[in-house]
């Protein structure tokens, strides 16, 4: 389909600044749903989607959280991805994804984390979680590959936990969207104009010069979300931080899948098809232009291979494939999302700061957030204990499972 540059209207009962992976999800979840009758723009400074961090993504689902409400998040994204065919209305050109279930392996060094790594395992269980506190000895069972010296413990999980196609959401989500009457633009918010009050953002300025009336603005500008927010006079905590993913093939590929292993080392590993994926944060982590992704290559040298032959003494022939840097939308306060509404500027909605939690939590915060739109109200999850009072009071909501 193509994407026009302009507006079909001067007026929108929504408009979503940002047709990524969070625009599309609630402009579908929006159009889905029965009770919401109004018109969604959606505005996307770059169709191609090449630096977005929805291209980055590295598509992992994982319910090994700390809190309960991010365990339930992706339990339901975990539902949606299994039934996605069935969501989209049982549609027989919407492929079925496979969410491969080969788990996290969070390791402990020390017994402070293992502790830790056990008190989120009983939450986790709580939920329904398929969760388990592994010893060394019983990790080394499982999976006799792993150099487990300075190793104490583990949780794994092999139930909806691992990988999925997150592309296939997004491409369908766009595109399902746009069929039930949802406009893309390609073009940009530079502006945004509240009333005299401040209360409201009455509407809202493209780069192409249009000036377009709004009953409701969506955050879903990713790594960009202050940048966005900052026309409505309002500032949030998100900044970009850059996160490197590698792609590699072993001389010797392991009999077995490699559940996504979090080394205590901070690089985390796993099975990508024929060949295996890793990523980490640099060890310095500052915020970066929203333009940077340039690629620092002695981070997979001096950090992440080393790494990667430490734990897996079996991948100490590996060649690197492929690499990219790409942007975490990176909560300074606490790593959690920022959802609802500002407190003043009421028609103003916020789905940022995912810190890379996002595309596996995107099911769930689209739907909540189409609700909030609808109703006043999350009526699925309770989401709550994401919305952005919290940031007002500067009360961070701690998330102990980050990665």
């Amino acid at each position: 389909m193509q994407v026009l540059e302009t507006p079909v209207n001067a007026s929108y009962d929504v408009i979503i600044v940002g047709g990524a992976m969070y625009g599309s999800s609630v402009s579908w979840w929006l159009a889905n749903n029965p009770d919401f009758d109004g018109s969604i723009l959606v505005v996307e400074r770059d169709p191609t989607y090449e630096f977005c961090s929805t291209s980055h993504t590295n598509s992992c689902i994982r319910q090994q959280f700390s809190n309960e409400i991010n365990v339930r998040v992706s339990q339901f994204g975990a539902e949606f991805v299994k039934n996605f065919r069935e969501y989209m209305g049982n549609d027989p050109r919407v492929p079925q994804p496979v969410l491969q279930s080969y788990g996290y392996m969070y390791m402990a060094d020390n017994e402070e984390f293992a502790g830790i790594l056990k008190e989120n395992q009983q939450i986790q269980a709580a939920c329904g979680a398929g969760t388990k506190h592994l010893t060394a000895d019983e990790i080394a069972a499982a999976y006799p590959f792993y150099n487990l010296d300075g190793i104490v413990g583990a949780n794994h999980n092999l139930v909806d936990e691992g990988y999925f196609d997150g592309a296939t959401l997004f491409d369908w989500w766009k595109r399902s969207a746009r069929e039930k009457g949802v406009e893309y633009i390609a073009n940009e918010v530079v502006a945004m104009t509240r009333n005299a009050a401040g209360t409201r953002v009455e509407s809202v300025t493209l780069k192409s010069g249009e000036v377009i009336s709004c009953g409701t603005v969506v955050n879903a500008s990713g790594p960009r979300a202050v940048l966005t927010s900052r026309m409505a006079g309002i500032e949030i905590p998100v900044e970009p931080r850059k996160r490197y993913t590698f792609i590699f093939a072993a001389e010797n590929p392991l009999d077995q899948d490699l559940p996504l292993t979090i080394d205590p080392s901070g690089v985390h590993m796993r099975t990508d098809g024929q060949y295996y994926l890793a990523g980490c944060p640099p060890d310095e982590d500052p915020a970066v232009d929203y333009d940077d992704f340039v690629e620092d290559h002695s981070i997979w040298e001096e950090k992440a291979w080393p790494a990667i032959a430490n734990r897996i003494p079996q991948f100490e022939a590996i060649k690197l494939i492929n690499s990219w840097a790409g942007h975490y939308a990176f909560n300074t306060l606490d790593q959690n999302a920022i959802l609802g509404r500002h407190t003043q500027v009421e028609n103003f909605v916020f789905v940022n700061g995912f810190s890379g939690h996002g595309f596996q939590q995107s099911p769930a915060m689209g739907r909540g957030t189409s609700e909030l739109i609808t109703y006043g109200e999350y009526r699925s999850l309770d989401l709550s204990p994401f919305n952005y009072d919290r940031i007002e009071r500067n009360e961070a909501f701690v998330e102990k499972a980050v990665i």
